[in-house]
């Protein structure tokens, strides 16, 4: 089977479901957490699918795309959990 058929007849739609489903995650997520984890996990898919993209149309430019989209993820990330536990330790610092 050649690749480019793979890509678009297996690969994309897969693509497509799992995004519907962490697209359900984030509006329906409990708690910030679990919102925070769907939406990274939106942009690991996001990436997925511009690599996907950029090998069936021979496109480069494509992937600096996904690599500045994975840098701005991981950023993100990290700026969440250094928030994420200095609120808690204020939290913990006010309770005793």
């Amino acid at each position: 089977m050649n690749l480019e058929l793979l890509i678009f007849y297996f690969i994309l739609p897969i693509l497509t479901i799992s995004m519907l489903l962490v697209f359900i995650r984030l509006f329906k997520g409990p708690s910030i957490i679990d919102k925070v984890i769907a939406l990274d996990l939106l942009v690991i898919i996001g990436i997925a699918a511009f690599s996907s993209y950029a090998i069936l149309f021979n496109n480069s430019m494509i992937l600096d795309i996904s690599l500045i989209l994975a840098l701005i993820a991981f950023l993100s990330t990290v700026a969440f959990t250094y928030l994420y536990e200095k609120r808690k330790k204020q939290k913990f610092k006010t309770n005793c």
